[in-house]
């Protein structure tokens, strides 16, 4: 099968732009040819106000995307099209292009973009969605976008231009939510339900399970507030140094969390910085437990996937998608998310309780092998192909 992959590469990478390699490598594997258009928002030089102009009108309806992806089309003919991002520089333009080649659309929702400009549904620090429920002027009124009010009535009016045009509706034959709770979060917006599957992202290769216990708990992640780190930091004051953890990662708190730790003299509090990339797993095998404080709904944290695949149970906070991911006293513990004492008190009950926790870190392992693994992802996204294509499980799809 001959699959078109589009994706607008942040200027910033993430996990949803390492993600769209990992998913190409996946199929092409598996003998699929696959044809990818890209951008990337690196390429964006901004000199001045009429620069800016550009990239909003562009950002809205983009020509020279439209033309280039039907030249594209009409050259290598692939049968399905798997949209992932086109903010800011491929635009709505490449839905249009596909559906009017006949080409049928799969949109993966890695964050809440359609219907939130910043994409989180998080405004200074807490859950917001106001862009639902009220209007999309909320996000131009708070500068959610980049913290700009010009970007943000871009992508509002972006937003709100394909609403009325009903291109969600009528040029995506299927939508991928990552997670059961994104999915009834899109439903719950506006997007239709029976075109909506959830396809999980997946880890390979498989890192295997840990052997042993575990020395310490571990928070591995970016630095920022929406994350929860510093609510981490809180916690561990009420511990009294009683259970050693482990912060590695970069991001903007970092500075503030280091001297945080100093300050409150917290000495079983070690910041390990940024990992090398092979150095990532070895560091979560030596974990008894995995921390992901975030405060936000997530998508779908990689590194909770990561910590299951290592056999490594999860301490999480009771929100979003975590309250699915990680099931309360099965795979980990839930406390209140931004509750530094429930925190703390989930964090000393698992260390002085090893053998459940051991338990929890074995069932961590059979949900990876059950739901997370590249075999498993595979068959999910030949199934959504077959979905969109009509085609009956016993056609064969397996190569071009």
């Amino acid at each position: 099968m001959v699959i078109l992959f589009i994706h607008n590469y942040y200027r910033f990478p993430g996990g949803e732009d390492t993600g769209v390699p990992k998913e190409c490598d996946l199929l092409t594997g598996r003998g699929h040819r696959i044809v990818e258009y890209s951008r990337r928002s690196g390429e964006i030089a901004l000199n001045g106000l009429g620069s800016r102009i550009k990239l909003g009108v562009n950002a809205l309806w983009s020509r020279h995307t439209y033309t280039e992806l039907r030249a594209l089309i009409a050259k290598e003919r692939p049968e399905v099209a798997f949209i992932h991002n086109t903010v800011p520089l491929i635009s709505p333009s490449a839905y249009y292009a596909c559906a009017d080649a006949g080409v049928p659309v799969v949109q993966t929702l890695h964050n809440f973009r359609f219907f939130c400009p910043a994409g989180t549904f998080l405004r200074q620090g807490h859950v917001c969605e106001e862009c639902v429920t009220s209007s999309l002027l909320r996000s131009v009124k708070y500068r959610c976008y980049q913290d700009s009010a010009l970007a943000s009535a871009t992508l509002a009016l972006m937003l709100a231009t394909q609403r009325a045009l009903g291109t969600w509706r009528e040029k995506i034959a299927c939508y991928i939510a990552l997670t059961e709770f994104a999915r009834k979060k899109f439903i719950e917006s506006g997007l239709p339900e029976d075109r909506m599957a959830v396809v999980p992202c997946f880890v390979d290769p498989d890192p295997g399970p840990r052997t042993g216990s575990g020395d310490a708990a571990l928070y591995f992640g970016r630095l920022s507030p929406e994350k929860g780190p510093q609510t981490l930091i809180a916690a561990w004051d009420h511990l009294d140094g009683k259970v050693p953890l482990r912060i590695a990662g970069g991001g903007p708190l970092r500075d503030e969390l280091e001297a945080e730790v100093q300050r409150r003299n917290l000495t079983g509090v070690k910041m390990l910085g940024r990992l090398p990339d092979d150095g990532v797993y070895s560091e979560i095998k030596r974990a008894r437990f995995f921390m992901f404080p975030s405060e936000w709904y997530e998508g779908l944290p990689k590194t909770i996937l990561e910590a299951f695949a290592c056999g490594v149970p999860v301490l999480a906070s009771r929100i979003g998608s975590m309250i699915e991911l990680v099931q309360d006293g099965i795979t980990g513990l839930h406390f209140n998310p931004g509750d530094p004492v429930d925190v703390a008190a989930k964090v000393e009950w698992a260390w002085n309780h090893p053998e459940e926790m051991e338990v929890m870190g074995r069932n961590a392992r059979a949900e990876f092998e059950a739901k997370y693994t590249a075999r498993k992802n595979y068959e999910m996204l030949l199934d959504v192909c077959r979905r969109v294509l009509g085609k009956r499980p016993a056609e064969e799809m397996e190569v071009s």
